[in-house]
């Protein structure tokens, strides 16, 4: 608010954007332009001008219903721009919205509001990210660690509060209802999509590729669409918050680093369901529920690191690093000045020296820019794997303990 004339607060539908933004304007006695409410969205699709002038900083909720109000706010700052105008949130990606690259360049900071983490769930302050990328790999946590059966309960949980208030039978309807939602509402509201029908099929058939690369094109093919067709859709998905790719990184280290996203759906909870992962099938270990459960706890873990960069007092950049002879990393984060962490996740509750060898390959490729890097998994021990490339292995929940 202090360094740019609009900010825009983007995430999923019921992440709680709009309850944030009404605690700011109740602390600073504003009033909430609701644009989700029809009365009100009509008003300013007519006069779009007139709800984006007067006392400031103006406070516009789901701006995305009215696209034509980034023009009018483009307006009022030609006539006088300072810091701190405009506190916007939407259900839609910024940059998706046809007018807003153009409208507000320069002008806006886009801040991601993700479901809750964990240590938001349990009122923990967290601060692992900032530790690790300080080269502090000797995180124990406190406390008693989670059980595999707790992680995941924790996974399938995910981290929408209205979910999260609701008994486990009627939160996997929720979830349900609200891919409906999300599909049947906000993609139609984006673009026009002929095979309508097909959305929730592919939506399902790309869960199943999360923490795996992207591959549109196999997804494409068990639905019958199109992969130039599933590929818009992919995009549209991505657009409305219920998928995101974590590209790849390294791809200037070496010639032999993949250069394929990898996929992650936003919410596990919301993933879980539509896998139709349940903590029955976990406990009767079938082995499909296994290996999809294993690529969501990864999932978990990458959005829960996320999360924690999103409050990150200096921007880090994110990706994962696959070498093209097999070696690879779930997750590289980046310090501007070009010093690295790695994290590799592991679904089993024992680790050995080997699940490191993806971390120890790009610490020796990485030199004096490697920092450290952790194995995390579901078990209870803290131990050094790699003293040399200062790598170490520890509980999954020491991202959101008190350490």
């Amino acid at each position: 608010m202090t360094g740019f004339p609009v900010v825009v607060l983007t995430g999923p539908h019921s992440a709680g954007k709009s309850v944030l933004l009404r605690q700011f304007a109740d602390e600073h006695h504003l009033t909430v332009i609701d644009l989700d409410d029809l009365d009100t969205r009509g008003l300013a699709t007519d006069d779009p001008t007139s709800f984006v002038t007067g006392d400031a900083p103006a406070c516009i909720d789901e701006f995305q219903h009215v696209p034509d109000i980034l023009d009018a706010i483009k307006a009022q700052l030609n006539r006088r721009s300072a810091p701190g105008r405009y506190v916007l949130t939407g259900s839609t990606r910024y940059e998706a919205l046809p007018r807003a690259a153009q409208s507000l360049t320069g002008r806006a900071t886009v801040v991601p509001v993700w479901p809750l983490s964990q240590g938001e769930i349990d009122g923990v302050e967290e601060n692992w990210v900032s530790r690790l990328l300080s080269g502090d790999t000797s995180i124990n946590g406190s406390g008693r660690h989670l059980t595999r059966e707790e992680y995941a309960e924790r996974v399938l949980a995910g981290g929408f509060p209205s979910a999260l208030a609701l008994p486990d039978p009627f939160r996997f309807q929720w979830f349900a209802d609200y891919v409906s939602l999300v599909c049947e509402r906000d993609v139609i509201a984006l673009s026009k999509v002929r095979q309508r029908g097909q959305l929730p099929r592919l939506l399902s058939r790309l869960a199943g590729q999360t923490a795996q690369l992207l591959n549109v094109s196999e997804a494409a093919r068990s639905v019958g669409l199109e992969t130039s067709t599933a590929e818009n859709y992919t995009h549209l998905l991505e657009s409305v918050f219920l998928l995101h790719r974590l590209p790849a990184w390294g791809t200037t280290l070496s010639a032999k680093s993949g250069a394929l996203p990898k996929l992650h759906v936003v919410d596990t909870g919301v993933g879980g369901a539509l896998l139709r992962i349940t903590e029955e099938k976990l406990s009767r270990r079938l082995p499909s529920a296994l290996t999809e459960y294993g690529h969501l706890l990864e999932t978990f873990v990458v959005n829960e690191v996320l999360k924690q960069i999103a409050w990150s007092e200096r921007p880090v950049t994110a990706g994962h690093w696959r070498d093209r002879s097999g070696e690879e990393v779930d997750l590289v984060l980046e310090r501007t000045d070009g010093s690295v962490v790695g994290i590799e996740v592991k679904a089993a509750s024992r680790v050995r020296p080997t699940d490191a060898l993806g971390l120890s390959t790009l610490a020796k490729r990485m030199g004096e820019s490697w920092l450290g890097g952790v194995v995390l998994y579901t078990g209870v021990h803290h131990a050094v794997l790699d003293q040399r490339a200062n790598i170490a292995a520890m509980p999954i929940d020491v991202l959101w303990q008190d350490s």
